[in-house]
């Protein structure tokens, strides 16, 4: 993945300190710190899917379906990490993640890509910890792709 466009988000790990207990998470290669260091959105990621659909606008109208459903899409894998179904918190954050890579959303795919990891291992305590982090990183990340992208080119 390409550099961050200099005009956007790179906030800092320390304005969202990790939480306590969640560092390095054997097997995954990578710790939630780590994750906070990633900046919120790359744009790079919009240009080149905007490229490849060549400026259709379906780009655009994939950025604000995403926008649009990150309340519903929290409040869905929190409810299952939190009832502890496997099955379910599985299929949420994969889709979380997916989407969010797919949107340029770096930061909330690599934090997505970690709690997958707690919830395969069954680990749902901390997974709890770590939805914290995503919910806070996913409002921001939204917030961002509204801010640099969808109002910019809508």
């Amino acid at each position: 993945m390409q550099s961050p466009d200099p005009g956007s988000s790179d906030r800092s790990a320390a304005a969202n300190p990790p939480q306590p207990g969640i560092t390095a998470l054997t097997g995954s290669g990578y710790s939630q710190e780590a994750a906070g260091l990633l900046p919120l959105v790359d744009a790079a990621v919009l240009e080149e899917l905007e490229d490849e659909l060549a400026g259709s606008g379906l780009a655009q109208r994939f950025a604000r379906d995403y926008a649009a459903m990150w309340d519903q899409r929290c409040t869905r894998l929190a409810a299952a990490v939190d009832s502890q179904d496997s099955e379910s918190a599985l299929d949420a954050v994969i889709s979380l993640k997916i989407s969010s890579a797919m949107v340029g959303g770096v930061r909330l795919a690599k934090l997505a890509e970690l709690l997958e990891v707690l919830i395969r291992r069954g680990d749902f305590g901390q997974g709890q910890a770590l939805m914290k982090r995503v919910a806070l990183d996913g409002g921001q990340t939204v917030s961002e792709l509204q801010a640099t992208y969808i109002l910019k080119n809508g």
